[in-house]
């Protein structure tokens, strides 16, 4: 039998957690990895005690038409990446890797061109985050260096999403 490399290994992980998503359009896993241990995981889902999306039957960015990576103050969900990232602590964040799957809710198809939103992209930065690894395909995955994000700062250029 053939291992499996760490990196998809990671990936699978975070494809599972994905699962326990709430969000009705799309759903993303998260976990963050810290020399070989897993150290949190996250999914999208409402805050606690709140009615998720796919209780209520309803999303209501997607009843404004809402365009993927805007107005995301309008959602009800928490992402992956913050929920991981609440659920840790800095000290074990600090030069970690956060491994990220999406999948479209109606059709199960790994997210094209997945990223984080400039919300996370801040929180990630301020953990300490060192990198981040997202999932393409189910055998592809693109590595982002999170030194890149403080580097070519989207916030100065006024670009929506991801």
């Amino acid at each position: 039998m053939q291992r499996i490399d760490k990196e998809n290994y990671y990936l699978d992980i975070a494809e599972t957690v994905l699962e326990r998503g709430t969000c009705i359009r799309r759903n993303y896993g998260a976990i963050i990895v810290n020399n070989d241990q897993i150290v949190s995981t996250g999914y999208v889902g409402a805050p606690r005690g709140r009615k998720n999306c796919s209780d209520l039957g309803a999303c209501i960015r997607e009843k404004l038409g809402v365009e993927r990576g805007t107005r995301y103050e309008l959602c009800r969900s928490v992402h992956a990446e913050a929920n991981a990232i609440i659920h840790a602590a800095r000290e074990h964040m600090i030069g970690a890797t956060l491994y990220l799957v999406g999948k479209e809710y109606d059709t199960g198809e790994y997210v094209e061109n997945a990223n984080s939103c400039a919300m996370c992209k801040r929180m990630i930065i301020n953990a300490g985050i060192q990198r981040v690894v997202v999932r393409n395909a189910r055998d592809r995955f693109t590595a982002i260096y999170v030194e890149d994000w403080i580097a070519e700062d989207d916030s100065l250029t006024g670009r929506e999403g991801y």
